[in-house]
């Protein structure tokens, strides 16, 4: 019977992998989502002859024992926090991290969350939001006459207002990153919030690469799983990185050593 109970366990956790398999393939599509990895770890042992004890009066020593082991367990699922893919979108308000970063999202509790979906919008009141409605941190208004938006690569949203030339600035898109990205708590809808295990939120400024992982921002791309969708591969020259525009999403980590960027549309 006990043959039946250890390998029960090893059924829970296969099931439990597949369902984690099955949900990273259900998001593949999902802006700013990270993959999720299952562990496992064994559980107790029966010593029915322990490793290194005496076998005679002479003092031999069993050289392996014999241990029966009980099983497996599930242990943790473990965020995959890699870059992932470009994808272009063409939509002025649409932001992907170059990097390691995350957007700071308020929500109506006035708790803060964060997400690596950069698929903004506006409000009625004009204000940059997610597509629940939910306030971009710091708050960024857009007026009504505004013709067009932008957001360059340091994260900064400009708008050129109606018979006006000059561009005129209505803030920066912050970026918060984590001692421990992987302890972040999912609540859906894109979002995590913080927990003792993630550590506290570091504030990084877009644009600013001599912060090692910071990113810099540029617009009009959004951030998917990479390896799926459309993606655009970058040669040119990291001098020139920041100065892309019109994309939506992320995309693999560079080989070649450009620093981390922000992307928005044109």
């Amino acid at each position: 019977m006990r043959a039946l109970n250890i390998a029960a366990t090893g059924m829970q956790a296969q099931q439990l992998n597949v369902e984690v398999i099955s949900n990273n393939i259900a998001n593949m599509s999902t802006v700013g989502f990270k993959r999720l990895r299952p562990e496992f770890q064994d559980l107790l042992y029966q010593d029915l002859r322990r490793v290194g004890s005496q076998s005679s009066d002479q003092g031999q020593v069993v050289p392996s024992g014999l241990q029966i082991g009980v099983g497996v367990r599930a242990a943790a699922t473990y965020r995959i926090n890699e870059q992932g893919n470009l994808l272009l979108t063409d939509n002025q308000l649409d932001v992907a991290i170059q990097g390691e970063g995350m957007f700071r999202i308020e929500l109506p509790n006035g708790e803060i969350a964060y997400t690596r979906d950069g698929s903004f919008q506006l409000s009625p009141e004009g204000q940059l939001v997610t597509a629940d409605g939910f306030l971009v941190q710091p708050a960024i208004a857009v007026p009504q006459d505004a013709v067009s938006v932008t957001i360059n690569a340091s994260g900064e949203v400009l708008a050129k207002l109606d018979n006006q030339v000059q561009l005129q600035n209505l803030g920066r898109i912050d970026l918060a990153m984590f001692p421990n990205m992987a302890g972040l708590e999912s609540i859906g809808s894109n979002l995590l919030i913080e927990t003792p295990a993630s550590g506290a939120a570091v504030a990084a400024n877009p644009g600013r690469t001599r912060l090692r992982h910071a990113a810099a921002g540029l617009p009009g791309d959004l951030e998917r799983e990479p390896g799926h969708g459309n993606h655009r591969a970058d040669h040119r020259p990291a001098r020139l990185r920041n100065e892309f525009q019109g994309h939506r999403g992320d995309r693999p980590d560079d080989a070649d050593g450009y620093p981390p960027a922000l992307i928005a549309a044109p």
